[in-house]
């Protein structure tokens, strides 16, 4: 699938703005489902018609929790068990304007009504045709789901954060892939997103990171200031150890961590985050200054769970990105853009990075940060983890300047 069927999210911005609709895919290169999506605010019944007509999946209303709270609007279950999470509320419908609540002109109402900041618990009916939805706070960074990608696109585009989707299926009834979505933008005149570009989008452009507690912390590795951040994105809280003065123009040392319980904390050797840990900080001890951002990523963003399942198939033959596909996940889901907003905060400009994977530059670039020179940081294998690096080299795209097959 060719990125250049879809559109910028600046240019999807102003669809919404203007009152259209996007088909919106969760990412360029993966076989999955589209749906029609336009801010709630100008939900008219010509659209409501479009998407069942188009469509042809549930039309669903994802909006704020804190507005379905305010209209006593419940989830429809206690215990949601979807396979996707997706968390439904009871259905509703306008109590005034609406005859049966099915037809478009009815539903659109209702959408109308549920989007208006004056309307109260008492203007719903329960149950009713318009299935409004839950999204997330932190929208698409907290859960990559077309109900956040509805509320950050309709709050991005200046409307109240409510929206309108409807799922598109093929004329079979299944749920329609990126040729027939195409085709359906290509026949109407619609533009597509990706959920993903949203993702990098809202990271790139909004300041997600704010500082919880400094204090000093003598190491063996010297005497650094810690600092903690709290981020919008989720409640994992990433810290920076600074040695000396960082904000100056001289290029700075930096090393980006992924926290690695296994390593870092029990000297696991089926890995090399712990020894490069120590190494990294010995490093800048060495230089007088630098920083170690450590960022909570466990297992390459899978979790400690997750990757411990992955070291049970690894047992049983698979390398790391095989085990990682097994269970459904790619091979490094990590991101580096909180990493690269603490640099930003801490008054980096320019710096040299500590590491053996050149896509870790590509992640903290376009922050107004000048990576100006890549350090490796090799250890020694050992021969419980020589096949990891190996994999590491093969398959990730690591760089080592020596490494014995």
């Amino acid at each position: 699938m060719s990125e250049s069927q879809f559109v910028s999210i600046e240019e999807g911005i102003e669809e919404i703005r203007a009152g259209r609709m996007l088909i919106v895919v969760d990412d360029e290169d993966r076989e999955n489902e589209g749906d029609l999506l336009m801010a709630a605010e100008k939900a008219t019944p010509e659209a409501v018609n479009f998407m069942a007509r188009h469509g042809r999946g549930l039309i669903c209303m994802p909006m704020m929790g804190e507005r379905l709270d305010e209209l006593q609007i419940s989830m429809m279950v206690s215990d949601n068990t979807a396979p996707l999470g997706t968390a439904f509320t009871v259905s509703v419908d306008a109590r005034r304007g609406v005859t049966t609540g099915t037809s478009a002109y009815d539903r659109a109402v209702t959408i109308r009504t549920l989007v208006d900041p004056a309307t109260r618990p008492e203007d719903l009916t329960r149950p009713g045709h318009i299935f409004p939805l839950r999204a997330m706070p932190g929208g698409v960074l907290r859960r990559a789901g077309h109900t956040e990608a509805a509320v950050d696109l309709a709050r991005l585009a200046g409307f109240a954060p409510a929206g309108v989707i409807c799922e598109v299926l093929d004329q079979d009834g299944g749920m329609a892939r990126l040729p027939e979505l195409m085709a359906l933008a290509r026949e109407f005149h619609l533009k597509a997103i990706t959920i993903k570009a949203l993702i990098e989008y809202r990271i790139h452009k909004e300041k997600l990171v704010r500082r919880a507690a400094t204090t000093r912390m003598p190491t063996e590795h010297g005497d650094y200031q810690v600092i903690a951040y709290e981020t919008t994105v989720d409640e994992r809280q990433p810290l920076a150890l600074v040695l000396g003065d960082v904000k100056t123009d001289e290029p700075v040392l930096v090393r980006v961590h992924s926290e690695c319980l296994t390593g870092d904390v029990f000297g696991s050797l089926r890995c090399d985050c712990g020894p490069q840990l120590h190494k990294a900080l010995a490093i800048i001890q060495h230089a007088g200054r630098g920083i170690l951002v450590y960022m909570r990523q466990e297992g390459r963003g899978i979790g400690l769970l997750n990757k411990l399942r992955a070291y049970e198939l690894q047992d049983a033959g698979k390398d790391t990105v095989e085990a990682n596909h097994a269970l459904g996940f790619r091979a490094d889901l990590r991101h580096y853009g909180i990493g690269a907003q603490i640099l930003v905060d801490l008054g980096v400009k320019n710096l040299k990075i500590l590491t053996n994977n050149p896509k870790k530059i590509v992640g903290i670039e376009g922050y107004g940060l000048k990576v100006v020179e890549r350090l490796p940081l090799e250890v020694p294998a050992t021969e419980a983890n020589r096949s990891y690096l190996r994999t590491k080299r093969e398959k990730l795209g690591h760089l080592f300047s020596s490494f014995p097959d």
